[in-house]
């Protein structure tokens, strides 16, 4: 009779208000950064290039519930719409709009930055493509492709890729903080020396540089402002599948206050993203910060803390295959070029080489796609892209290393 009488009693006083509904009850102090604008040139907490000098657009605490709006890859346009022809309109110098910095109080120089990653909330609208020029087999595949997709919390599906669903695995492609000055010289410095030998390293590029003031091309930053696209010690464009909702990623803090970004996230990606591309998208990132203070001395680049993540997001059902340090004769890889082809180009095996095996482990897969599954070469290499993992075997058994190509057969649908 007691229990029936609380019950009635509760009731009327919910039917009165006398209580607050719980979305009302909150403890967490949340910090947000919101997007405005077409673009990152008309966001004023949008960069595309790293220097100390880039102001914090917030302020945060450590612990404090950070809640960042964040853009795609590519700051397109693009749309469900929109076909292999409008990827001319992209334009490269735009690579990567972040949001941010932002500054956390108290963490100082040499300290550490634990990321923890709360949350993503993904887009509806996603996209994979194939841009001449770049992805692993820029020299098999030199023609523009792009692959629309419909997201949601569950799956990624594309009228381009009929019978296949992308399981919903979202990280940050691009997480870190800004370098300091000293870092700024010396990494300018050692990819300028690659550089001059002939290998790919991208240089200060003041066009398209974001924020105008800091990096553009009458700025006083203008020659130092890091482009965005190769990752570093401070973090950036490290697109590691594995830092997965409820890891925490740990930063060395190169500037005062550190000055965290997140931007170019994924919906779903195949560890190697050979196409060049993830399932990209504009997405809500939640995450919050704790500072460990000194331990930039023992941790100097990024390192991740993990649960069952990586349990999460393997295969039910995979088909793998096994790539070598096999090429054909003459065949100079595009990621070999600047070392000459005058030994390699002649050879047929070549010793202890991860790249070189990790495309032949590819172009098997790729074979194995097309022949099984009937897929074309390109909607192969955008599959591979998204849900084709490349791992190493084994790195001791000269000259041959092992990587192997593994397809997470579960994105068939059979529809």
């Amino acid at each position: 009779m007691l229990m029936r009488t609380v019950l009635i009693a509760g009731t009327a006083l919910f039917a009165h208000g006398a209580l607050a509904d719980t979305t009302d009850v909150t403890w967490q102090t949340r910090v947000e950064v919101e997007k405005t604008g077409d673009h990152c040139v008309d966001d004023p907490n949008c960069f595309n290039r790293y220097h100390p000098d880039i102001p914090p657009v917030a302020t945060a605490q450590p612990g404090d519930v950070i809640v960042i709006h964040t853009r795609d890859a590519l700051d397109t346009d693009l749309t469900l719409d929109s076909n292999a022809d409008d990827l001319a309109a992209l334009d490269l110098n735009l690579v990567h709009p972040m949001t941010g910095p932002i500054s956390i109080e108290g963490a100082k120089r040499g300290d550490v930055l634990a990321v923890t990653l709360l949350d993503i909330e993904p887009d509806q609208y996603g996209y994979t493509v194939i841009v001449p020029g770049f992805g692993f087999l820029r020299d098999i595949y030199t023609e523009p492709y792009l692959v629309n997709w419909r997201l949601s919390r569950t799956h990624a599906v594309s009228d381009q890729m009929p019978g296949i669903a992308i399981p919903y695995e979202a990280f940050m492609g691009s997480v870190g903080v800004l370098p300091g000055q000293e870092e700024v010289t010396a990494w300018k410095a050692r990819e300028a020396a690659l550089a001059e030998v002939g290998g790919v390293a991208l240089g200060p590029q003041p066009v398209g540089a974001l924020p105008t003031d800091v990096c553009g091309p009458d700025a006083p930053g203008a020659q130092d402002c890091l482009r965005t696209v190769p990752p570093r010690e401070n973090g950036g464009n490290m697109d590691v599948q594995q830092m997965q909702i409820g890891t925490t990623l740990l930063l060395p803090c190169f500037i005062d206050g550190c000055g965290l970004f997140v931007g170019d996230v994924h919906y779903a990606q195949g560890d190697g993203e050979v196409s060049g591309t993830a399932i990209e998208m504009g997405a809500v990132v939640t995450l919050t910060t704790e500072i460990r203070p000194g331990q930039g001395a023992d941790i100097t680049g990024p390192e991740v803390e993990g649960g069952s993540q990586i349990k999460d997001i393997e295969p039910g059902s995979f088909y793998q295959t096994v790539g070598l340090p096999l090429k054909a004769v003459d065949e100079i890889p595009p990621s070999h070029a600047y070392l000459g082809g005058e030994v390699i180009g002649g050879l047929e095996n070549v010793s202890e080489d991860l790249t070189i095996a990790a495309r032949d482990a590819l172009k098997r897969m790729l074979a194995y796609i097309q022949r099984e599954h009937g897929l074309t070469a390109e909607q192969a290499y955008i599959l591979a892209s998204v849900a084709v993992d490349l791992r190493v075997g084994q790195v001791v058994d000269v000259p041959n290393y092992v990587m192997t190509a593994i397809l997470n057969l579960d994105v068939f649908t059979g529809e």
